[in-house]
């Protein structure tokens, strides 16, 4: 069957189409995706204004309409931490349902990172053993542990790398003490979850998903996405640490010319390095291996799971 999943993130609406069925690799039959910048929508007091839900009502008007040329049997619609957290979510929803008839899920961080974990664990099978995953998200980070398919433990943190951005790097590049003040705000935060996860053991593998992953891997070496999926990506700490202060002193248009680093998400680019530089040195974390599948796998995943048998 064609499966579409529709996510509608804190920087992108994303259309994936898939050919699917159960017990074998989802196969990639079209993307469909357009910038919206939730996180960047919001008023003063955390709501998506009229504005903003008109462009998203348009957004998702195309992205179905994708779905439907491509000749999808079902779209599972979902949404993450920017509608989730939007002062008037429930007007928002409400509202794309009466006008669009989409009835859009909203995930919680918890489930976000359970169905990144289960994509990860799908793609790299159970001789990884004990897996720890990373996911940076423009809203959230998810982080989430164990060695079945779904997680021992699954947290969601603030640390969007779109949200930090517009909170606390204003500048184009940003002061020297805004980044060395979300730097300590990243690390306290992210530090008071290490003692839960250690307490379950060291992982076997150590991976991480998202663009800013991807992005960062990229930029210190890692093989072009043009070179296909199968292809290992890894991201060294050290590297990292080499990356981060060079950033620091770029404005978004010098980071947009960067080897992977798109220009819509390049004044971003700083937040995410410093979130996984700091999860990488508090989990302990020298090297990790990028996971090409994610969320949106997850999710078709997991909707494949509750098929019927044939």
């Amino acid at each position: 069957m064609r499966l579409g999943v529709l996510d509608v993130g804190s920087n992108t609406v994303h259309l994936l189409v898939v050919d699917a069925h159960p017990g074998a690799r989802p196969q990639p039959a079209h993307s469909h995706k357009a910038e919206l910048r939730l996180a960047e929508l919001l008023d003063e007091k955390g709501a998506i204004g009229a504005d903003g839900v008109d462009r998203l009502i348009a957004t998702l008007d195309d992205a179905v309409e994708a779905a439907e040329d491509k000749g999808c049997e079902d779209v599972l619609p979902f949404a993450t931490s920017a509608i989730r957290e939007a002062a008037n979510a429930d007007e928002v929803l409400a509202r794309i349902k009466a006008v669009t008839g989409i009835d859009l899920q909203v995930l919680t961080g918890e489930e976000e990172a359970r169905l990144t974990f289960l994509a990860a664990r799908r793609w790299f099978g159970w001789s990884a053993g004990k897996l720890l995953v990373l996911d940076i998200g423009g809203g959230s980070l998810e982080i989430a542990y164990g060695i079945d398919e779904d997680p021992d433990i699954a947290v969601s943190l603030p640390l969007g790398a779109g949200r930090l951005t517009a909170a606390m790097l204003p500048g184009d590049p940003p002061e020297p003490d805004d980044v060395r003040a979300l730097r300590r705000h990243v690390r306290a935060q992210i530090a008071r979850t290490v003692g839960e996860f250690n307490r379950s053991g060291r992982p076997d593998h150590i991976v991480a998903t998202s663009k800013t992953f991807k992005q960062l891997a990229r930029i210190a070496g890692a093989a072009r996405s043009a070179e296909g999926l199968y292809i290992q990506r890894d991201l060294s700490r050290t590297s990292l640490e080499e990356w981060v202060p060079k950033l620091a002193v770029m404005t978004a248009a010098q980071r947009a010319t960067l080897p992977g680093v798109s220009e819509g998400r390049s004044a971003q680019l700083l937040a995410g390095a410093l979130v996984a530089e700091a999860a990488m040195d508090l989990f302990g974390v020298d090297e990790l291996e990028i996971c090409p599948w994610a969320l949106r796998e997850g999710v078709i995943l997991r909707r494949l799971d509750h098929l019927p048998s044939l």
